[in-house]
């Protein structure tokens, strides 16, 4: 959606008729503004006069966004781990649909804030109630796969918003546009099944039966549905039910060390795959190409970017995929600093590339998330690392002040930021190719299995090396 606020935020007023490019000394408001008015004909600036002393609340419906974003990542999180995901999903496509339609009709600038803010704050609990049913739903060896299509289809989305944009300039139609399917998704969202794994974690067994055996009908299993029981499921789930009854809360994260470490590392990962991100997208207008072909440049890149990293994640794992998406986005943002104002194309080039590597490392970092924490607080995990991504995205544009002192200073702070995250990432176990854990205790098993794993490869290792001298010295 930042894409969606870029558009109706554009179009920067010509003070007392003075070009965009003027270098002269000029009078603001001294004797009125003249919009320009050849890229959108209509924009929130233009409607409300967003000029003069009123210019900084231009910023102000971003803020208050990402703000929305902040607190849904927050509470829708804490919700879903309480309440289910699918009834907080379908909250979330009401309140989407019914907040970017009440936008759309907004009569005033406040209220319009009012609106984006809610919107916001619904949009984040989408984002990740989507990515935790599939990851609760999926098998172990389709979890990638499916993280991946999802991150296809939000770049299939900026393909579309950049030509639906550019076939309609005016924002208001445009907000509206893009607020309307959510009434459609809220529809169908009710034939959404709740998470199987996250009933049991609840100590639900009579609702993990039915929605079991409701996707053993749907994918043609009718046999296997019928097998199922309550005697055989408590029995196949009888460490679930003696461990993992209670509910978690998100001081769990802050309590537990092992939890409290995860926590730690991964609001490194989110933070700083955010903070680079949006000091890329929010700073369309510096590269001197069209925001809509950037937009489609922008979503063109995705594809190739989130293949490799589909590559990368299902044959080396999780850990080195993020840590090389970090790693380059950094460095590619780095060399853009460097290279002169003038080398647009080079410039252009470097930015897209980062783009696509924290497009990369988004596509991961979900994915890793939700594998990592247990089912009793992966919602809140997730929310509080979309928490951090959104900090991210607000000290971000802060960054961006920091030109004055020399041009290029604000790209060495968005480099360095994701490079120093990316060495976070050895201090992460792999998950590739392991069950999801549901319990603390599943989580402390699997750090100690794979610690004995790492002792018993040393000790095997070591008699090898002496053999190897032993024979060398022969």
């Amino acid at each position: 959606m930042a894409f969606n606020d870029l558009l109706q935020q554009w179009g920067p007023p010509f003070p007392n008729g003075t070009e965009a490019n003027g270098t002269g000394a000029t009078e603001p408001c001294t004797d009125g503004w003249i919009y320009d008015n050849s890229t959108f004909p209509s924009t929130i600036v233009t409607e409300w006069d967003l000029v003069c002393s009123h210019r900084a609340l231009r910023q102000l419906a971003q803020s208050l966004y990402m703000v929305g974003v902040l607190l849904g990542a927050m509470v829708f999180g804490y919700l879903a781990d309480r309440l289910g995901r699918r009834k907080v999903l379908i909250l979330n496509y009401l309140q989407t649909a019914v907040s970017g339609t009440c936008a759309a009709f907004a009569p005033n600038f406040p209220i319009y804030c009012a609106f984006r803010l809610l919107s916001g704050m619904s949009l984040a609990g989408i984002a990740l109630n989507c990515m935790t049913l599939n990851v609760e739903w999926m098998p172990i060896h389709t979890r990638a796969c499916v993280g991946t299509l999802i991150g296809y289809v939000y770049s299939l989305g900026q393909f579309l918003l950049a030509g639906v944009a550019y076939a309609v300039p005016h924002w208001r139609h445009l907000q509206l546009l893009v607020s309307v399917p959510f009434f459609a998704f809220f529809i169908y969202s009710w034939f959404f099944i709740e998470s199987a794994r996250w009933h049991s974690s609840s100590g639900r067994l009579d609702l993990t039966l039915r929605a079991l055996q409701r996707v053993a009908r749907i994918n043609g299993k009718w046999e296997e549905g019928a097998k199922l029981s309550m005697e055989v499921l408590r029995a196949s789930l009888q460490k679930e039910l003696t461990m993992g009854k209670g509910q978690a809360s998100a001081m769990e994260l802050l309590r537990c060390p092992t939890l409290r470490h995860l926590f730690l590392y991964l609001s490194m990962l989110w933070f700083a795959t955010s903070f680079a991100y949006y000091g890329l997208v929010m700073d369309l207008q510096g590269f001197g190409v069209s925001i809509y072909l950037i937009q489609v440049i922008f979503g063109a890149v995705d594809l190739p970017a989130k293949l490799v990293s589909f590559l990368v994640i299902n044959s080396l794992g999780r850990r080195p995929a993020q840590m090389a998406a970090l790693l380059l986005a950094g460095i590619c943002i780095l060399l853009n600093g460097v290279v002169p104002q003038d080398q647009s194309i080079i410039r252009t080039s470097l930015a897209v590339l980062g783009k696509g590597c924290l497009a990369a490392s988004f596509n991961c970092i979900f994915l890793y998330t939700g594998e990592l924490y247990p089912t009793m607080i992966r919602q809140t995990g997730l929310g509080m690392g979309s928490t951090m991504a959104r900090v991210g995205s607000i000290v971000s544009p802060l960054v961006s002040m920091t030109a004055e002192l020399y041009p290029s200073v604000p790209l060495f702070i968005y480099g360095a930021v994701p490079v120093a995250a990316s060495a976070v990432t050895v201090l992460l176990p792999e998950t590739l190719g392991q069950p999801l854990p549901d319990t603390v205790h599943d989580l402390e098993n699997r750090k100690g299995k794979q610690r004995r794993q790492q002792q018993e490869h040393q000790k095997y290792m070591v008699p090898l090396q002496a053999s190897a001298q032993e024979k060398n010295g022969l």
